[in-house]
């Protein structure tokens, strides 16, 4: 029987995909949760063999706890489920040995054949993300919205960046927001964050204003 532990701050989605799980002979959902600290602790104390989080949970993104699991629960495999195809967090999932990395929208017998493999120490990756991964060899950004999240790295605020820039306030956020989309993360400092581990914006050189 294959322990699984499984995290989705989605509640119709998790409630749904938890019955399709149970609905398997192998397959035993020990622990459920929307939140991302919650995970971690529920980890720790069900000891699943494997644990499916959701990329983007409310608290904490699920490649961190996934690196977390791994560092405390050597023996627990993490498999990630994702609404987006971002090639950066697929990058992220496999820097962080995460052992499958999944659409929300795939088929149910496939959910549950991707924790079969991943139980069994094997990687699946969704094809589709996979093909995204190899043909994102450049930044999604656009020159534009690369320098306003560098310059908003930087320290600077919106009105001082619409200054700087020739833009207005509200087209400044508008970028930031569509790097944030592009890029899949939480917030403006998430892309950031982001940006600069994929080697999109150089370490702050100025201060802000």
């Amino acid at each position: 029987m294959i322990r699984v532990l499984f995290a989705e701050d989605e509640h119709l989605i998790r409630g749904a995909l938890i019955e399709l799980l149970r609905s398997e002979p192998d397959l035993d959902v020990v622990a459920d949760t929307g939140e991302g600290g919650r995970a971690l602790s529920l980890a720790l104390e069900h000891r699943p063999d494997v644990a499916v989080l959701d990329v983007n949970l409310p608290d904490r993104s699920g490649i961190e706890i996934a690196a977390l699991i791994h560092e405390k629960i050597p023996g627990c495999r993490t498999l990630l489920l994702t609404s987006l195809s971002m090639p950066v967090t697929v990058r992220q999932a496999m820097e962080n040995n995460v052992g499958g990395y999944l659409l929300k929208d795939a088929a149910p017998c496939d959910l549950a054949s991707a924790i079969r493999k991943v139980a069994s120490g094997r990687r699946v990756i969704d094809a589709d993300l996979m093909l995204a991964v190899w043909e994102s060899q450049t930044n999604p950004l656009t020159p534009r919205e690369n320098e306003v999240l560098r310059r908003a790295a930087e320290g600077y605020a919106v009105q001082d960046i619409a200054g700087d820039v020739g833009l207005s306030a509200g087209t400044v956020r508008n970028y930031l927001s569509s790097c944030v989309t592009k890029l899949g993360a939480r917030s403006r400092l998430d892309a950031v964050r982001l940006a600069r581990e994929a080697g999109w914006l150089p370490p702050a050189v100025t201060g802000p204003r």
